[in-house]
């Protein structure tokens, strides 16, 4: 059994005391009464009775969707390439993965929404583009170290003597391999695409986050709840998302020794 020093032991109980203390004086605060007295549902239920609340919540997870499909197309491809043969273009794309981290939001937004076709910039889902963007750096550096985790050319070579073709290794034998880098990295895009609010303020687009802003100053106590709300409702999902290959490979499990 592995041994933790006094040292390391305190420093992880400062760092949970650290994130959970808000997070539990906001519970608390948010579970407040009718002006502050005692303790009841009051300030959720008036969340949902708030008027867009489905609508923008709706908007918000359509986004998240399509960006996350966006992004995974776009970079899984690309960087079990550059490990496999273009090892060339290893410094060039990180180049141009890292640009987002330098550049502003601010100048993203009003130089980059003008290049995009005319029918894209009248629908939100123009957000989508910029919300790939942003999440680049991330979730590239996810899916690179998940890939020099596995021996992929083993892997590759192993799987094409078997006759399968590339889309066929890619879809059985690599994807499952990295299946927890790319876990990781549907976290970090999911998260992103849920609580970016510039972007879509910049833009004039109603989203959640801007729902959230601008309803939030209507009442203290519910704009508490719903920051609460959202931040465990955003858990939520990326634990169910988290969840659903291991149920399924449990399931095959099951069905295979019935």
């Amino acid at each position: 059994m592995r041994k933790y020093s006094p040292l390391t032991i305190i420093s992880f109980i400062f760092a949970i005391v650290f994130f959970l203390s808000p997070l539990i004086a906001a519970s608390e605060y948010s579970f407040r009464g009718l002006n502050g007295v005692g303790h009841s549902l009051i300030n959720y239920t008036w969340i949902i009775h708030q008027s867009g609340f489905y609508n923008n919540l709706a908007v918000s997870l359509r986004l998240a969707f399509v960006t996350v499909l966006l992004v995974m197309v776009l970079l899984v491809p690309t960087v079990v390439y550059l490990h496999l043969g273009g090892r060339k273009w290893r410094r060039v794309v990180e180049f141009f993965c890292l640009i987002p981290i330098v550049i502003p939001v601010v100048s993203l937004a009003i130089g980059a929404q003008v290049a995009m076709p005319k029918w894209l910039q009248s629908t939100s889902y123009e957000l989508c583009f910029f919300y790939v963007i942003v999440a680049m750096p991330y979730v590239y550096r996810a899916l690179d170290i998940g890939l020099q985790s596995i021996p992929l050319q083993t892997l590759v070579e192993a799987s094409q003597s078997l006759g399968a073709s590339w889309f066929t290794t890619l879809r059985r034998v690599i994807l499952p391999a990295i299946a927890s880098a790319m876990t990781g990295a549907l976290f970090i895009t999911i998260a992103l695409t849920l609580g970016e609010y510039t972007l879509a303020s910049l833009l004039h687009f109603r989203t959640f986050p801007t729902w959230v802003t601008n309803v939030s100053q209507e009442n203290i106590l519910g704009a508490v709840a719903l920051s609460v709300a959202t931040l465990v409702g955003a858990w939520l999902i990326l634990l169910i998302l988290a969840f659903i290959p291991k149920f399924k490979r449990n399931r095959k499990g099951v069905l295979a020794h019935g």
